[in-house]
């Protein structure tokens, strides 16, 4: 397999959703990813995705694993302490505890509460838009993140954001443009939590309100080089049956945010099939035929690159809640961050993957992660 890579030079992308504290698992995926020497030549990222995507852009590599340690260590700091009591229920309620204090009081280097809260401010007010402060955030990402490294090669970082006021989705991506501190927070301003960020102008809130994943973004790209897309979803959109009100709230929370990913994965594998067969046609047409119209339509919409997309999932625990996304204590965060290493190491040395090929037509689409193990493509 590393002689046909070779020969097919893959440009690695790496695709983060958004999902607040469980992005830690981004970073132990990532990781784990660069120890194995996959280091991403593209990241793009929605919300914590975006966050994470700024720390891995914007530092050397030997020191991005530092920085997103850094980074999670400080949002983790409040509760350090493990559950000091066995047993899931005990877990759930620890987890629980975690995400309540810090929907009180605030994460360090992440957000505070505000003070005066937003209703005691006129409407029209900046601070009547949101519960909390993201400045701790905007001096956070400053201080980790060197945005004259982020702009420039190797590593290119797409961002997702919702334009408030069109509610159209919106990407800023350094292969077209200069990006600040402000596009990031863009990504995960998430309302009504956090305020919204103006760009140029324009008010932006999180781009997962429109769409939690990038894939899609990535999979629109023109033209397409050979590509192996590491897909990290931090929701998983397949689940057991809810037993109570929780349950129903944690299981609704999974779908709508990890529901577009098999969805543009299914619909990427249909479109770009057929526009390998096209490629592969036109190459068979006689001549007569290669300088008409309808062979011209074609050409302009053929593609033979070859692309594997490899799935990530952060499968639930018996003991997660509807919570789990603002749980930012360190032994859940720890918790996250050593699941997306493990997912990473297994999957990496899954037959499936180890014994790869260029596919010669369709994609191939690998979840090699456990429960559900074994290749989903390819087409």
């Amino acid at each position: 397999m590393e002689a046909d890579r070779e020969a097919n030079r893959e440009q690695i992308v790496l695709v983060l959703q958004g999902g607040g504290a469980l992005g830690a698992y981004q970073a132990g995926v990532y990781e784990e990813l660069s120890l194995r020497g996959h280091a991403p030549d593209w990241v793009a990222g929605i919300s914590i995705g975006a966050i994470n995507g700024a720390i891995i852009a914007g530092n050397k590599p030997e020191n991005r694993v530092a920085r997103l340690r850094e980074f999670w260590e400080l949002i983790s700091s409040v509760l350090i302490a493990p559950p000091v009591v066995p047993g899931e229920d005990a877990h759930s309620a620890y987890n629980e505890v975690s995400a309540t204090w810090g929907m009180m009081f605030g994460i360090p280097g992440f957000f505070a509460p505000r003070v005066p809260p937003a209703l005691a401010y006129p409407r029209g007010f900046a601070q009547a838009l949101s519960v909390y402060d993201t400045e701790p955030l905007r001096q956070t990402l400053n201080r980790l993140v060197d945005f004259d490294a982020l702009n420039a090669p190797p590593t290119r970082l797409s961002v997702g954001a919702v334009n408030v006021a069109t509610g159209n989705f919106a990407f800023f991506d350094t292969a077209r443009q200069q990006l600040n501190v402000d596009h990031i927070m863009a990504s995960g301003a998430l309302p009504p939590g956090f305020p919204p960020i103006e760009i140029d102008g324009q008010a932006y809130w999180d781009g997962g309100l429109v769409s939690n994943t990038p894939l899609e973004y990535v999979l629109d790209e023109e033209p397409r080089p050979d590509q192996c897309i590491f897909q990290v979803d931090l929701f998983s959109a397949r689940g057991p049956l809810p037993k109570s009100l929780m349950d129903v709230a944690e299981r609704e929370k999974d779908i709508r945010f990890s529901s577009r990913t098999r969805l543009n994965t299914d619909e990427f594998k249909r479109v770009q099939t057929m526009r390998r067969a096209i490629y592969r046609l036109l190459e068979r047409l006689p001549p007569e035929l290669q300088n008409t119209a309808d062979a011209e339509i074609l050409h302009q919409i053929k593609c033979d690159a070859a692309v594997t997309i490899v799935h990530f999932i952060n499968r639930r625990k018996n003991y997660f809640s509807q919570s789990k996304d603002y749980d930012f204590s360190r032994h859940s965060v720890e918790e996250h961050w050593a699941a997306g290493r493990a997912d990473v190491a297994q999957s990496l040395s899954h037959p499936a993957w180890l014994n790869r090929k260029r596919p010669r037509t369709g994609v191939t689409v690998l979840d090699l992660t456990p429960k559900l193990a074994g290749p989903v493509g390819p087409a």
